[in-house]
Protein backbone atom coordinates (compact mmCIF):
# COMPACT_ATOMS: atom_id res chain seq x y z
CA UNK A 1 0.00 0.00 0.00
CA UNK A 2 1.33 3.47 -0.88
CA UNK A 3 1.72 6.14 1.78
CA UNK A 4 -1.24 7.43 3.75
CA UNK A 5 -3.28 10.28 2.32
CA UNK A 6 -2.70 13.56 4.16
CA UNK A 7 -6.12 14.63 5.42
CA UNK A 8 -7.43 17.92 6.79
CA UNK A 9 -10.73 18.56 8.53
CA UNK A 10 -13.07 21.54 8.70
CA UNK A 11 -15.43 21.41 11.68
CA UNK A 12 -15.69 18.43 13.98
CA UNK A 13 -14.08 19.96 17.07
CA UNK A 14 -14.79 19.18 20.71
CA UNK A 15 -18.41 18.26 21.34
CA UNK A 16 -19.12 17.44 17.69
CA UNK A 17 -20.42 13.90 17.11
CA UNK A 18 -19.90 13.53 13.39
CA UNK A 19 -16.31 14.80 13.37
CA UNK A 20 -15.20 11.92 15.57
CA UNK A 21 -17.07 9.48 13.31
CA UNK A 22 -15.23 10.78 10.23
CA UNK A 23 -11.87 10.53 11.98
CA UNK A 24 -12.49 6.95 13.09
CA UNK A 25 -13.72 6.00 9.63
CA UNK A 26 -10.68 7.56 7.98
CA UNK A 27 -8.26 5.62 10.16
CA UNK A 28 -10.02 2.25 10.33
CA UNK A 29 -8.43 0.87 7.16
CA UNK A 30 -5.27 2.96 7.69
CA UNK A 31 -5.45 4.94 4.44
CA UNK A 32 -5.33 8.46 5.93
CA UNK A 33 -3.40 10.57 8.39
CA UNK A 34 -5.07 13.66 9.87
CA UNK A 35 -2.46 16.43 9.72
CA UNK A 36 -4.37 19.73 9.75
CA UNK A 37 -7.67 21.22 10.78
CA UNK A 38 -9.91 24.25 11.21
CA UNK A 39 -11.99 22.39 13.76
CA UNK A 40 -14.11 25.23 15.12
CA UNK A 41 -15.16 28.77 14.21
CA UNK A 42 -13.96 29.82 17.68
CA UNK A 43 -10.14 30.19 17.62
CA UNK A 44 -9.64 29.03 21.22
CA UNK A 45 -11.83 25.98 20.70
CA UNK A 46 -10.14 25.24 17.38
CA UNK A 47 -6.74 25.23 19.09
CA UNK A 48 -7.91 23.05 21.99
CA UNK A 49 -9.52 20.59 19.61
CA UNK A 50 -6.45 20.34 17.41
CA UNK A 51 -4.09 19.91 20.34
CA UNK A 52 -6.32 17.16 21.75
CA UNK A 53 -5.92 15.32 18.45
CA UNK A 54 -2.14 15.76 18.47
CA UNK A 55 -1.96 18.11 15.50
CA UNK A 56 1.05 20.32 14.92
CA UNK A 57 0.05 23.75 16.35
CA UNK A 58 1.28 25.35 13.11
CA UNK A 59 -1.40 23.38 11.26
CA UNK A 60 -4.30 24.21 13.56
CA UNK A 61 -6.25 27.02 11.92
CA UNK A 62 -8.95 29.39 13.13
CA UNK A 63 -10.83 29.39 9.81
CA UNK A 64 -11.03 27.25 6.67
CA UNK A 65 -9.97 30.01 4.26
CA UNK A 66 -6.66 30.49 6.06
CA UNK A 67 -6.24 26.73 6.22
CA UNK A 68 -6.83 26.33 2.48
CA UNK A 69 -4.36 29.10 1.57
CA UNK A 70 -1.58 28.04 3.92
CA UNK A 71 -1.92 24.31 3.26
CA UNK A 72 -1.77 24.87 -0.49
CA UNK A 73 1.62 26.58 -0.05
CA UNK A 74 3.12 23.72 1.97
CA UNK A 75 5.44 21.27 0.28
CA UNK A 76 3.52 18.38 1.84
CA UNK A 77 0.08 19.95 2.01
CA UNK A 78 -3.13 18.11 2.70
CA UNK A 79 -4.35 16.07 -0.25
CA UNK A 80 -7.97 15.84 0.88
CA UNK A 81 -10.24 17.65 3.29
CA UNK A 82 -13.25 16.36 5.23
CA UNK A 83 -15.96 19.00 5.70
CA UNK A 84 -18.11 18.17 8.73
CA UNK A 85 -19.70 21.52 9.55
CA UNK A 86 -23.39 22.48 9.73
CA UNK A 87 -24.96 22.58 6.27
CA UNK A 88 -24.63 26.31 5.57
CA UNK A 89 -20.82 26.08 5.64
CA UNK A 90 -20.45 23.15 3.25
CA UNK A 91 -20.33 25.18 0.04
CA UNK A 92 -17.98 28.02 1.09
CA UNK A 93 -15.59 25.57 2.74
CA UNK A 94 -15.60 23.20 -0.24
CA UNK A 95 -14.99 26.06 -2.68
CA UNK A 96 -11.95 27.24 -0.71
CA UNK A 97 -10.27 23.84 -1.15
CA UNK A 98 -11.49 23.15 -4.69
CA UNK A 99 -9.73 26.34 -5.82
CA UNK A 100 -6.47 24.82 -4.59
CA UNK A 101 -7.01 21.43 -6.25
CA UNK A 102 -7.63 19.59 -2.97
CA UNK A 103 -9.95 16.57 -2.93
CA UNK A 104 -13.15 17.01 -0.91
CA UNK A 105 -15.10 14.62 1.33
CA UNK A 106 -18.25 16.49 2.34
CA UNK A 107 -20.98 15.61 4.80
CA UNK A 108 -24.60 15.62 3.61
CA UNK A 109 -26.74 17.35 2.54
CA UNK A 110 -24.42 19.01 0.07
CA UNK A 111 -25.73 22.57 0.46
CA UNK A 112 -28.68 24.63 1.68
CA UNK A 113 -30.22 25.04 -1.78
CA UNK A 114 -30.18 23.38 -5.19
CA UNK A 115 -28.76 26.56 -6.74
CA UNK A 116 -25.77 26.39 -4.38
CA UNK A 117 -25.30 22.69 -5.09
CA UNK A 118 -25.26 23.24 -8.85
CA UNK A 119 -22.66 26.00 -8.55
CA UNK A 120 -20.52 23.72 -6.39
CA UNK A 121 -20.79 20.89 -8.91
CA UNK A 122 -19.55 23.25 -11.63
CA UNK A 123 -16.58 24.25 -9.46
CA UNK A 124 -15.77 20.61 -8.69
CA UNK A 125 -15.86 19.66 -12.36
CA UNK A 126 -13.54 22.57 -13.18
CA UNK A 127 -11.13 21.56 -10.41
CA UNK A 128 -11.02 17.96 -11.65
CA UNK A 129 -10.69 16.50 -8.15
CA UNK A 130 -12.37 13.65 -6.29
CA UNK A 131 -15.51 14.90 -4.56
CA UNK A 132 -17.35 12.49 -2.26
CA UNK A 133 -20.53 13.03 -0.24
CA UNK A 134 -20.84 10.84 2.85
CA UNK A 135 -24.14 9.07 2.37
CA UNK A 136 -22.59 6.42 4.54
CA UNK A 137 -25.35 3.80 4.47
CA UNK A 138 -24.27 2.89 0.95
CA UNK A 139 -21.11 1.47 2.52
CA UNK A 140 -22.72 -1.55 4.21
CA UNK A 141 -21.80 -4.92 2.66
CA UNK A 142 -25.39 -6.17 2.40
CA UNK A 143 -26.48 -2.89 0.80
CA UNK A 144 -23.80 -3.55 -1.82
CA UNK A 145 -25.14 -7.11 -2.10
CA UNK A 146 -28.68 -5.81 -2.70
CA UNK A 147 -27.48 -3.31 -5.30
CA UNK A 148 -25.68 -6.05 -7.22
CA UNK A 149 -28.76 -8.29 -7.11
CA UNK A 150 -30.98 -5.57 -8.57
CA UNK A 151 -28.40 -4.65 -11.22
CA UNK A 152 -28.05 -8.33 -12.12
CA UNK A 153 -31.78 -8.63 -12.76
CA UNK A 154 -32.46 -11.08 -9.93
CA UNK A 155 -35.61 -9.15 -8.92
CA UNK A 156 -36.70 -8.53 -12.49
CA UNK A 157 -38.22 -5.18 -13.35
CA UNK A 158 -38.62 -3.07 -10.21
CA UNK A 159 -42.20 -2.22 -9.34
CA UNK A 160 -42.31 -0.85 -5.78
CA UNK A 161 -39.76 0.90 -3.54
CA UNK A 162 -40.57 1.62 0.11
CA UNK A 163 -38.01 3.34 2.30
CA UNK A 164 -38.39 4.77 5.79
CA UNK A 165 -36.16 6.47 8.34
CA UNK A 166 -37.88 7.11 11.69
CA UNK A 167 -36.15 8.53 14.78
CA UNK A 168 -37.48 9.77 18.10
CA UNK A 169 -34.84 12.25 19.29
CA UNK A 170 -36.73 15.44 18.37
CA UNK A 171 -40.08 14.37 19.85
CA UNK A 172 -39.66 17.19 22.36
CA UNK A 173 -38.28 20.70 21.61
CA UNK A 174 -34.77 19.96 22.86
CA UNK A 175 -33.38 22.67 20.59
CA UNK A 176 -34.62 25.13 23.23
CA UNK A 177 -32.51 23.51 25.92
CA UNK A 178 -29.19 24.31 24.23
CA UNK A 179 -28.71 20.86 22.70
CA UNK A 180 -26.14 21.71 20.03
CA UNK A 181 -27.09 19.12 17.40
CA UNK A 182 -30.78 19.98 17.65
CA UNK A 183 -30.15 23.73 17.58
CA UNK A 184 -28.53 23.94 14.19
CA UNK A 185 -30.61 21.19 12.59
CA UNK A 186 -33.82 23.10 13.35
CA UNK A 187 -32.43 26.48 12.28
CA UNK A 188 -33.26 27.40 8.65
CA UNK A 189 -30.23 29.72 8.46
CA UNK A 190 -27.85 26.83 9.13
CA UNK A 191 -29.80 23.79 7.95
CA UNK A 192 -31.54 25.15 4.86
CA UNK A 193 -35.18 24.76 3.86
CA UNK A 194 -35.43 21.18 5.10
CA UNK A 195 -35.36 19.81 8.63
CA UNK A 196 -35.95 16.07 8.87
CA UNK A 197 -36.02 15.83 5.10
CA UNK A 198 -32.49 17.20 4.81
CA UNK A 199 -31.05 15.47 7.85
CA UNK A 200 -32.35 11.93 7.34
CA UNK A 201 -34.79 12.07 4.42
CA UNK A 202 -31.91 12.52 1.98
CA UNK A 203 -30.24 9.41 3.42
CA UNK A 204 -33.38 7.39 2.68
CA UNK A 205 -33.65 8.93 -0.78
CA UNK A 206 -30.03 8.16 -1.65
CA UNK A 207 -30.27 4.59 -0.35
CA UNK A 208 -33.32 3.92 -2.53
CA UNK A 209 -31.51 5.26 -5.59
CA UNK A 210 -28.25 3.46 -4.75
CA UNK A 211 -29.85 0.02 -4.47
CA UNK A 212 -32.52 0.31 -7.18
CA UNK A 213 -30.53 2.35 -9.70
CA UNK A 214 -33.73 4.35 -10.28
CA UNK A 215 -34.19 8.11 -9.88
CA UNK A 216 -37.75 9.42 -9.42
CA UNK A 217 -38.99 11.81 -12.07
CA UNK A 218 -41.59 13.49 -9.84
CA UNK A 219 -42.92 13.40 -6.32
CA UNK A 220 -45.78 14.46 -4.10
CA UNK A 221 -44.79 15.42 -0.56
CA UNK A 222 -46.19 16.56 2.75
CA UNK A 223 -43.75 18.07 5.24
CA UNK A 224 -45.12 18.52 8.73
CA UNK A 225 -43.89 20.29 11.83
CA UNK A 226 -45.50 18.62 14.83
CA UNK A 227 -43.58 20.28 17.66
CA UNK A 228 -45.08 23.75 18.29
CA UNK A 229 -42.66 26.57 17.59
CA UNK A 230 -40.19 24.43 15.62
CA UNK A 231 -39.09 26.24 12.47
CA UNK A 232 -38.47 23.26 10.18
CA UNK A 233 -40.23 19.99 9.37
CA UNK A 234 -39.88 17.03 11.72
CA UNK A 235 -41.95 14.54 9.70
CA UNK A 236 -41.94 13.83 5.95
CA UNK A 237 -44.18 11.68 3.76
CA UNK A 238 -43.42 11.41 0.05
CA UNK A 239 -44.85 9.50 -2.90
CA UNK A 240 -42.53 9.04 -5.88
CA UNK A 241 -43.05 8.18 -9.55
CA UNK A 242 -40.35 6.72 -11.80
CA UNK A 243 -40.07 6.88 -15.59
CA UNK A 244 -39.92 3.08 -15.67
CA UNK A 245 -43.40 2.89 -14.18
CA UNK A 246 -42.19 1.95 -10.70
CA UNK A 247 -43.72 3.67 -7.69
CA UNK A 248 -42.14 4.58 -4.37
CA UNK A 249 -42.91 5.92 -0.92
CA UNK A 250 -40.57 7.57 1.57
CA UNK A 251 -41.25 8.36 5.23
CA UNK A 252 -38.76 10.16 7.44
CA UNK A 253 -39.58 11.29 10.94
CA UNK A 254 -37.70 12.58 13.97
CA UNK A 255 -40.80 12.51 16.19
CA UNK A 256 -41.46 8.75 16.14
CA UNK A 257 -41.13 7.38 19.73
CA UNK A 258 -39.75 3.87 19.82
CA UNK A 259 -37.38 4.40 16.89
CA UNK A 260 -33.71 5.17 17.43
CA UNK A 261 -32.32 4.93 13.91
CA UNK A 262 -34.84 2.91 11.97
CA UNK A 263 -33.63 3.18 8.39
CA UNK A 264 -35.28 0.37 6.42
CA UNK A 265 -35.84 -0.33 2.73
CA UNK A 266 -38.02 -2.79 0.81
CA UNK A 267 -37.75 -3.25 -2.95
CA UNK A 268 -40.14 -5.42 -4.96
CA UNK A 269 -39.75 -6.58 -8.53
CA UNK A 270 -41.61 -8.98 -10.80
CA UNK A 271 -39.41 -11.89 -9.64
CA UNK A 272 -39.01 -11.18 -5.94
CA UNK A 273 -38.35 -8.74 -3.12
CA UNK A 274 -35.54 -7.53 -0.84
CA UNK A 275 -35.62 -6.04 2.65
CA UNK A 276 -32.76 -4.49 4.65
CA UNK A 277 -32.73 -2.67 7.99
CA UNK A 278 -29.86 -0.52 9.24
CA UNK A 279 -30.28 -1.66 12.84
CA UNK A 280 -29.67 -5.26 11.67
CA UNK A 281 -27.21 -4.48 8.88
CA UNK A 282 -25.51 -7.83 8.48
CA UNK A 283 -28.61 -9.54 7.11
CA UNK A 284 -30.62 -9.13 3.93
CA UNK A 285 -34.01 -10.77 3.43
CA UNK A 286 -34.59 -12.10 -0.07
CA UNK A 287 -38.02 -13.38 -1.12
CA UNK A 288 -38.06 -15.01 -4.57
CA UNK A 289 -41.63 -15.14 -5.86
CA UNK A 290 -43.22 -18.51 -5.17
CA UNK A 291 -40.40 -19.66 -2.88
CA UNK A 292 -39.68 -19.51 0.82
CA UNK A 293 -37.98 -16.27 1.95
CA UNK A 294 -34.31 -16.62 2.80
CA UNK A 295 -31.95 -14.62 5.00
CA UNK A 296 -28.54 -13.89 3.51
CA UNK A 297 -25.77 -12.91 5.92
CA UNK A 298 -22.64 -10.83 5.52
CA UNK A 299 -19.44 -12.84 5.78
CA UNK A 300 -20.98 -16.12 4.63
CA UNK A 301 -20.97 -17.99 1.34
CA UNK A 302 -24.38 -16.46 0.62
CA UNK A 303 -22.83 -13.02 0.22
CA UNK A 304 -21.97 -12.03 -3.33
CA UNK A 305 -18.71 -10.50 -4.55
CA UNK A 306 -19.94 -6.92 -4.07
CA UNK A 307 -20.56 -7.62 -0.38
CA UNK A 308 -17.41 -9.68 0.14
CA UNK A 309 -15.19 -6.93 -1.28
CA UNK A 310 -16.15 -4.53 1.55
CA UNK A 311 -16.35 -7.12 4.34
CA UNK A 312 -13.58 -6.96 6.95
CA UNK A 313 -14.31 -9.61 9.58
CA UNK A 314 -15.68 -13.17 9.53
CA UNK A 315 -19.31 -14.15 9.97
CA UNK A 316 -20.55 -13.87 13.53
CA UNK A 317 -18.54 -10.70 14.19
CA UNK A 318 -20.90 -7.85 13.30
CA UNK A 319 -19.87 -4.92 11.15
CA UNK A 320 -21.82 -1.74 11.66
CA UNK A 321 -22.05 2.02 11.32
CA UNK A 322 -18.37 2.92 11.65
CA UNK A 323 -17.28 0.19 9.26
CA UNK A 324 -19.81 1.32 6.65
CA UNK A 325 -18.53 4.87 7.01
CA UNK A 326 -14.97 3.57 6.67
CA UNK A 327 -15.91 1.76 3.46
CA UNK A 328 -16.62 5.11 1.83
CA UNK A 329 -13.34 6.56 3.05
CA UNK A 330 -11.49 3.54 1.68
CA UNK A 331 -13.23 3.77 -1.69
CA UNK A 332 -12.35 7.47 -1.86
CA UNK A 333 -8.74 6.61 -1.00
CA UNK A 334 -8.65 4.25 -3.99
CA UNK A 335 -9.90 7.08 -6.21
CA UNK A 336 -7.35 9.56 -4.84
CA UNK A 337 -4.48 7.12 -5.30
CA UNK A 338 -5.59 6.53 -8.88
CA UNK A 339 -5.41 10.30 -9.44
CA UNK A 340 -1.91 10.36 -7.90
CA UNK A 341 -0.65 7.85 -10.44
CA UNK A 342 -2.70 9.06 -13.38
CA UNK A 343 -4.48 5.72 -13.59
CA UNK A 344 -8.23 5.30 -14.12
CA UNK A 345 -10.31 4.65 -11.03
CA UNK A 346 -10.93 0.90 -10.57
CA UNK A 347 -14.38 -0.03 -11.87
CA UNK A 348 -15.32 -1.83 -8.67
CA UNK A 349 -14.84 1.32 -6.59
CA UNK A 350 -18.08 3.14 -5.86
CA UNK A 351 -19.00 5.94 -3.48
CA UNK A 352 -21.53 8.79 -3.47
CA UNK A 353 -20.20 11.71 -5.51
CA UNK A 354 -21.21 15.31 -5.94
CA UNK A 355 -23.85 14.08 -8.40
CA UNK A 356 -25.53 12.29 -5.49
CA UNK A 357 -25.25 15.45 -3.42
CA UNK A 358 -26.96 17.47 -6.14
CA UNK A 359 -29.69 14.83 -6.46
CA UNK A 360 -30.29 15.06 -2.71
CA UNK A 361 -30.74 18.82 -2.95
CA UNK A 362 -33.09 18.41 -5.93
CA UNK A 363 -35.12 15.99 -3.78
CA UNK A 364 -35.32 18.48 -0.90
CA UNK A 365 -36.29 21.36 -3.17
CA UNK A 366 -38.98 19.36 -4.98
CA UNK A 367 -40.43 18.05 -1.69
CA UNK A 368 -40.53 21.51 -0.09
CA UNK A 369 -42.15 22.98 -3.20
CA UNK A 370 -44.68 20.16 -3.40
CA UNK A 371 -45.61 20.45 0.26
CA UNK A 372 -46.10 24.21 0.01
CA UNK A 373 -48.51 23.52 -2.86
CA UNK A 374 -50.66 20.99 -0.98
CA UNK A 375 -48.79 17.95 -2.25
CA UNK A 376 -48.84 18.90 -5.93
CA UNK A 377 -46.81 16.50 -8.10
CA UNK A 378 -43.47 18.21 -8.71
CA UNK A 379 -40.63 17.37 -11.11
CA UNK A 380 -37.13 16.68 -9.78
CA UNK A 381 -34.56 18.97 -11.40
CA UNK A 382 -31.75 16.41 -11.49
Amino acid sequence: MSRRIRLGMVGGGEGAFIGAVHRMAARLDDHYELVAGALSSTPEKAMRSGEALGLDPARIYSDFETMAKKEARRRESIEAVAIVTPNHMHVPAALAFLKRGIHVICDKPLATSLKEALSLRQAAEKAGVVFAVTYNYSGYPMVRHARAMVAGGELGEIRVIQVEYPQEWLTEPIERTGQKQAEWRTDPARSGAGGAIGDIGTHAFQLAHFISGLMPSELSAELTTFVPGRRLDDNVQVMMRYESGARGTLWASQVAPGHENGLRIRIYGEKGGLEWAQEHPNQLKYSPFGEAPRIMARGTSAANDAAARVTRVPSGHPEGYLEAFATLYTEVAEAIRARRSGAPMPKVVEFPTIADGVAGMAFIEAAVTSSRNNGRWTKLKV
